[in-house]
């Protein structure tokens, strides 16, 4: 058990209290399984309207997500153009591939933005029928950096794909962060996309996950792909219910918000050290800082966070929904101590 609080990751947090009830709410009687209880229907049409969408549907994790988001979008000859750092590309042990069947076509841009410039580089070999033919590009929003693409920024890159015969997919496991950041409506950022997803699990539920669907004729479709790739429960319902519990009074985006918030906050008393140096902008629930290397050493001895980039000597700091300004203070005290030290 980790007995300060951990920055390694919004992964580390438990689940917030109104998830629990809700839970157990839900657990009360009978319902009809696979998704046709009245918790999944209630909350998919709560995201319908909040996303302006054709199409709600749960799912268990993250990378379930994603693979069945993109499975909307691709056929068998298909590619998907995406960062470098995309979650897609290293963090989903080759899902993408093994699953779909398909090419990633990964491009290495320092700030985990892809662009409209960097897109066209990777168009080409279109029409050449010995390579694969790039059809989506996958964003994600909260980027793998923390940062958040502006609005401005997806409406040129949505722009750029439609006027290219390209499809949008947004991994939202984040998107809560990215909208209490930009101050925007969901319906804002998934206006850009034609298939996102939006992440609960990150957020203060337990295993919850949505994909949200643009374009209507592909909806029909979803709970067929959804079933093939395993992502359908029988009890639905507490998947759901995790979501109406979010999703009551806003509390994803009060959560979003706190957990925003206190990233600010550590950044605010860590980046005047003469030993750290804040290498991207806060922007999100992330802190990406350069320290000492021993600094690191001694303080993983006492707190849990990750090592983003061992040459460079880069850390994330990643806060939660529960991350409290007491947590905060003593973790910056701590690294402030090992400055020192």
């Amino acid at each position: 058990m980790i007995k300060r609080k951990s920055f390694g990751s919004d992964n580390h947090a438990g689940a917030h209290p109104s998830v629990l009830r809700m839970l157990a709410d839900a657990n009360a009687g009978d319902e009809l399984p696979y998704g046709a209880d009245s918790w999944s229907e209630r909350a998919a049409a709560e995201l319908r309207t909040m996303f302006g969408a054709s199409g709600a549907f749960f799912v268990f994790n993250g990378t379930g997500a994603n693979i069945l988001g993109l499975s909307l979008l691709l056929r068998p000859i298909d590619a998907v153009i995406c960062p470098q750092t995309a979650h897609i590309n290293v963090d989903e042990c080759g899902a993408c591939e093994r699953v779909l069947g398909i090419k990633l076509l990964p491009v290495d841009v320092g700030d985990g933005k892809l662009t409209p410039d960097v897109i066209a580089d990777r168009l080409g070999e279109r029409g050449d029928e010995h390579r694969p033919q790039p059809r989506v590009v996958a964003i994600s929003q909260v980027t793998e950096f923390g940062t958040c693409y502006t609005l401005d920024e997806l409406g040129k890159l949505s722009g750029f794909c439609r006027a290219n015969d390209l499809l949008l997919y947004m991994d939202g496991a984040r998107l809560a962060n990215a909208a209490a950041y930009l101050g925007c409506e969901l319906a804002e950022l998934a206006a850009h996309a034609d298939v996102l997803s939006f992440g609960g699990t990150k957020n203060g539920a337990i295993g919850a996950e949505a994909i949200v669907v643009m374009r209507e004729d592909i909806t029909a479709a979803v709970p067929f792909h959804r079933k093939q790739l395993l992502q359908l429960g029988s009890k639905m319902r507490f998947v759901a219910a995790q979501f109406l519990a979010l999703l009551t009074d806003e509390l994803w985006l009060s959560n979003a918000r706190h957990a925003n918030a206190m990233a600010r906050r550590l950044a605010d008393r860590i980046g005047g050290l003469p030993t750290v140096e804040i290498r991207q902008p806060v922007e999100s629930n992330a802190v990406f800082a350069a320290l000492n290397p021993d600094q690191i050493t001694s303080l993983q001895q006492d707190w849990r966070f990750h090592l983003w980039d061992e040459q460079d000597h880069v850390v994330r700091l990643m806060t939660a929904f529960d991350t409290t300004e007491a947590d905060v203070d003593e973790f910056a005290a701590a690294i402030s101590a090992a400055a020192r030290g």
